[in-house]
């Protein structure tokens, strides 16, 4: 669908006192800067940073830098490169290892999200004795939860059995829920860190000190909280993690994704290996048989997508710049600024706020339900606002801090108001199917 700026919904700004408060936040932004490296559109307001972030001038220096020498040094560019190919991958999981709080070596940058999940499960997921279970939840990430029943399908269980899907309430997850799962029959938990419908943040550290306490392997899909939420994974004892790399961290569409693995671990053989998880002394040797590399970067299998690579190391290179703590800071500024804005201009139009209020229990985006959702959505579009849509009636706004000012999450609630007040959401068409 094609986004037009809106013009008409923004004509005669009103100099009101919420558009003199976004402006003084502005102002003092310590961020505001970085809002010039990425490429935004003039009158179009992107709230869909977690489902896919900005394409950042740093991302597109590089990967033009990574053509060039394709262009000038063919294969010698895996050595000869500015940034050489043949290290980019253990380079680039060195400084995402800080991103969720993990030493270096407990940190692959390879494949996507969904495979690393399987990967990991391969070796964690060993049901014996009583503990067969694998533990979920039904909110879930569809995709995580496809893989979830194929590794129990392939231990030969039961998925009706042996997969157990903690229930919601009212499309949020209860901690102590999915604590109780954890039962003496359980083997491995797998949650997410964020609920990409809701935008509720999960008690990680909680969630892992009572999986240790129980004798069940936890592990946690990172995706809607990596690059803008600060981990502490090893010192909180996750067993394992995976993420995508498209959406706070700015690293490209289906860009290579990132997983975590605790020391203890690794002493695990993956069970699927390949040459680029060798060690790097000896890959070149041609050896017959496998010499893993030590630690998480064993787990790589194939020769990385060095085109993919190179805009996610400069996007890294961003968030380094940028640092987490005063990412998430901006980010619990934004999405409270744009809940008050929700609760004070958006009464009487049937919204409901689906994100956790505590700051502590909130990821990065803010999801609004409404009956007429999709709809709603469709119509923002129109009218130069870029939010996203869950089945059944979540509109999700995500203000992402490294491009996004306050005037614009104002100017996000000016229109949906005016929007509402004209009735123009009638007037759009229900999209077929939406985008991760």
């Amino acid at each position: 669908m094609t986004v037009s700026a809106g013009p008409t919904l923004d004509d005669d700004l009103p100099l009101d006192d919420d558009l003199l408060e976004a402006r003084r936040r502005d102002a003092s932004d310590p961020l505001a800067a970085f809002r010039r490296r990425f490429y935004t559109r003039d009158g179009v307001l992107y709230m869909d940073g977690n489902s896919l972030g900005l394409l950042s001038r740093d991302a597109e220096a590089a990967v033009q830098s990574a053509l060039a020498a394709w262009r000038d040094q063919a294969v010698e560019g895996w050595t000869g490169a500015p940034e050489p190919w043949f290290t980019m991958a253990e380079r680039v999981a060195a400084r995402q290892a800080a991103l969720v709080g993990a030493a270096p070596d407990e940190v692959a940058v390879t494949g996507s999200t969904t495979a690393n999940l399987h990967h990991l499960l391969l070796a964690l997921y060993r049901p014996r004795g009583r503990r067969t279970r694998l533990v979920g939840d039904v909110l879930n990430f569809p995709s995580d939860l496809y893989a979830l029943e194929a590794q129990v399908r392939r231990a030969g269980l039961d998925p009706s059995r042996d997969l157990i899907l903690v229930g919601d309430r009212d499309g949020l997850l209860d901690e102590d829920d999915l604590i109780a799962a954890m039962d003496e029959r359980a083997a491995v938990a797998v949650f997410s860190s964020v609920l990409y419908r809701s935008g509720q943040l999960l008690d990680m550290a909680r969630l892992a000190a009572a999986a240790r306490e129980r004798g069940v392997l936890i592990g946690f899909d990172l995706s809607h909280s990596v690059g803008v939420v600060p981990h502490r994974l090893s010192d909180w004892g996750v067993d394992f993690a995976v993420w995508c790399n498209y959406k706070y961290v700015n690293g490209g569409p289906g860009t290579v994704a990132g997983l975590y693995l605790n020391r203890r671990h690794h002493g695990l053989v993956p069970p699927l290996t390949g040459w680029w998880g060798s060690d790097k002394r000896r890959q070149f040797e041609m050896l017959s048989t496998f010499v893993p590399a030590e630690g998480a970067a064993a787990w790589q299998v194939s020769t990385p997508p060095i085109l993919s690579l190179a805009p996610l190391e400069a996007a890294v290179g961003i968030l380094e710049e940028a640092g987490i703590e005063r990412i998430r800071a901006k980010s619990l500024a934004l999405t409270e600024f744009l809940l008050d804005l929700v609760d004070r201009h958006l009464a009487g139009f049937g919204f409901r706020v689906g994100t956790p209020r505590e700051p502590h229990r909130r990821g990065g985006h803010v999801a609004l339900r409404h009956p007429d959702g999709a709809r709603i959505a469709a119509a923002l579009r129109l009218y130069g606002v870029v939010p996203d849509f869950r089945p059944p009636d979540v509109i999700r706004l995500a203000p992402s801090p490294l491009y996004t000012r306050f005037e614009d999450v104002w100017l996000v609630v000016r229109r949906l108001r005016a929007m509402m007040e004209q009735r123009l959401h009638l007037q759009a068409a229900v999209p077929e199917g939406t985008v991760t």
